[in-house]
């Protein structure tokens, strides 16, 4: 495992991470603490130290599950969690520091923690980050020692740019990967002279840049890839980075052809996204122990070439950009 570090925050922490949208079973399957555990262990005896969870992934269960195994652990593990999303309708003006006081003080309670390393506001509404007083709140919260950072995590460049001029704001979460690059124009360089630190999800489209999928594949009714294509429920951009199926399943042949051979794509995606310096870790997610060790396993992959990344880029300016590009 390597180690970057996050930003102003400071900490040492894995460049593969955990995101735990899933880590009791996949989309719609229910929650199993066995699962969570075992998940959690193993990216843990695997060198990861930094793991990111949501009050609202399973109402509050990967909160709980995160909490369970930290506390169990000798390491030192970062802990980052979200709060906002809980608010519906998720509209501005639900968004008050009251209300979320209380998400970070029950987020406090799941996890049995008695600060949380990094609370991050949850893809809010644009207009919030209009408003210094929700920013405000959370100087007071680190003040009494509930929270030792505020980040933030994001739908679109533009709120990642506004976001970073409050001073308190240490971390952007955003969507960046081989099939979503207009983060890394302007930016990864505002965020550098800030000393931001910039954890990069949904790093696999969702499991396009796996190289597993088909136009066969099918996917749960509760499964976002199923329900979510289109934008029904949140914002589409979190399903398949807002690509079309369809293309990007043409985009994914082309990157095959460019590493014959290769079945699993995963470690090579995730060695484009960390070819990227101001990239701090990736927070790829995991249902299934395998999912973590094929997550690890960019440590086993041939180190890209220029040449590689420089092809892998022509695939996404012939087949992506034209497409979604500007759309976030």
């Amino acid at each position: 495992m390597n180690y970057r570090k996050l930003g102003k925050t400071n900490f040492n922490i894995s460049e593969i991470s955990l995101g735990t949208w899933q880590v009791g079973g996949k989309w719609g399957s229910g929650f199993d603490d066995k699962t969570a555990d075992e998940l959690l262990n193993t990216a843990i005896d695997n060198g990861v130290n930094f793991i990111d969870t949501a009050d609202v992934y399973e109402n509050g269960l990967s909160e709980t599950a995160v909490g369970r195994v930290v506390r169990s652990r000798s390491e030192r593990i970062f802990v980052a969690t979200k709060c906002g999303r809980q608010i519906n309708p998720h509209v501005n003006e639900g968004y008050t520091p009251k209300v979320l006081q209380k998400f970070v003080e029950d987020s406090l309670k799941r996890t049995g923690l008695e600060t949380l390393d990094l609370i991050q506001l949850h893809c809010p509404p644009t207009e919030v980050y209009y408003s210094p007083e929700i920013f405000e709140l959370f100087d007071r919260l680190k003040e009494q020692g509930k929270i030792l950072n505020l980040g933030v995590s994001v739908e679109k460049v533009e709120e990642a740019l506004k976001a970073i001029e409050y001073s308190n704001v240490t971390t952007v979460q955003i969507i960046f990967n081989l099939f979503r690059q207009r983060p890394s124009e302007l930016f990864f360089s505002e965020a550098k002279k800030k000393d931001i630190g910039i954890i990069a999800r949904v790093p696999l489209a969702s499991g396009l840049l796996t190289g597993t999928f088909s136009e066969k594949t099918t996917f749960e009714p509760q499964d976002h890839r199923n329900f979510n294509r289109n934008g029904e429920a949140f914002d589409k951009g979190e399903t398949f980075s807002g690509i079309d199926y369809n293309l990007g399943l043409k985009a994914v042949e082309a990157l095959k052809a460019l590493f014959p051979g290769r079945e699993n794509l995963a470690p090579i995606a995730l060695q484009w996204i960390l070819s990227f310096n101001e990239v701090s870790c990736i927070i790829p997610g995991a249902s299934k122990v395998n999912h973590v060790s094929s997550n690890l396993s960019v440590y086993d992959a041939p180190k890209l070439s220029s040449e590689q990344i420089s092809e892998m880029n022509k695939i996404y300016t012939e087949y992506i950009k034209p497409a979604v590009h500007q759309l976030w």
